[in-house]
């Protein structure tokens, strides 16, 4: 009863006065949270009414991290076996790390080749589909022969996990991630720039924005928006499509001018 909104606003200006101030993004999770306990507060008849709780502007919070082909295959290829078939499907759909974790063999159909996430499983808390061809349906069946694993007591397991390790999920692959993009020389790569790939090549391959938000599990445009990066790249292309174009174009204007008509003379009457 004594946190106020002048209370909040106080502890919000007290964070961003800090030597090292966080993010707006960051304190704007704190308060969040303090705001939905304050919504149970009320929702369960405990307290008759919470505090206005403002939000920070976020505005070019976004990353803007992605990767090209080559740079990610070096990735890859510095990466230990058991991650590597991990972080190409991160790449090819653009799920986050822990619905690609979460993955059992009992979510695929092989027959249909089709994915199912559970809903349980997915930050949407929906689940989703996903067709599995080329390089994904590539990605599975690799990883359908590595299942088999030895068990401690010698004896031969299976994993359940589509992308495990010992008969277990995977786990924190920070450590590894970081040395392999150290190798690959893209240091300063999240895993999380792997989604942002997929959206951008989605859409750079011409696949309609609501099929491409199906496949990533994106549920807003909003969110999708500021996934679909620009890059330098996209914009030099522009300007080289444009060049092009130009350097296309008539030299001279194929109109014809008419010669400009003179005012005809008039006749004077002599008298």
């Amino acid at each position: 009863m004594d946190i106020r909104t002048e209370t909040v606003d106080r502890y919000i200006e007290s964070r961003l006065s800090e030597k090292e101030a966080p993010a707006p993004a960051t304190v704007n999770r704190e308060t969040g949270l303090l705001a939905q306990a304050f919504k149970l507060a009320v929702e369960r008849q405990r307290i008759s009414a919470a505090p206005k709780i403002r939000k920070l502007s976020e505005k070019g919070n976004a990353r803007q991290g992605f990767f090209e082909k080559a740079g990610f295959e070096k990735v890859v290829n510095s990466l230990p076996d058991y991650l590597k078939g991990f972080v190409q499907f991160g790449y090819y759909s653009g799920w986050r790390r822990g619905e690609i974790r979460s993955l059992k063999w009992t979510d695929v159909d092989m027959l249909g080749k089709i994915i199912r996430l559970r809903p349980e499983n997915s930050k949407t808390n929906e689940g989703r589909v996903l067709a599995l061809e080329g390089e994904l349906w590539n990605v599975i069946t690799r990883q359908w022969a590595l299942r088999e694993y030895r068990k401690a007591d010698k004896t031969v397991g299976f994993s359940l996990y589509v992308f495990g390790r010992r008969g277990g999920p995977i786990g924190d692959i920070r450590k590894s991630w970081d040395a392999a993009c150290k190798e690959a020389q893209v240091g300063g790569k999240l895993f999380h720039d792997l989604r942002r790939t997929a959206v951008r090549n989605m859409v750079r391959a011409g696949v309609p924005e609501r099929v491409a938000m199906s496949i990533s599990g994106h549920k807003t445009r909003a969110i999708f928006d500021r996934y679909n990066i620009v890059s330098e790249d996209d914009l030099r292309k522009a300007v080289e499509r444009t060049q092009a174009y130009l350097s296309a174009a008539p030299k001279q204007d194929n109109v014809t001018a008419f010669p400009e008509s003179k005012p005809e003379a008039k006749e004077v009457a002599v008298s």
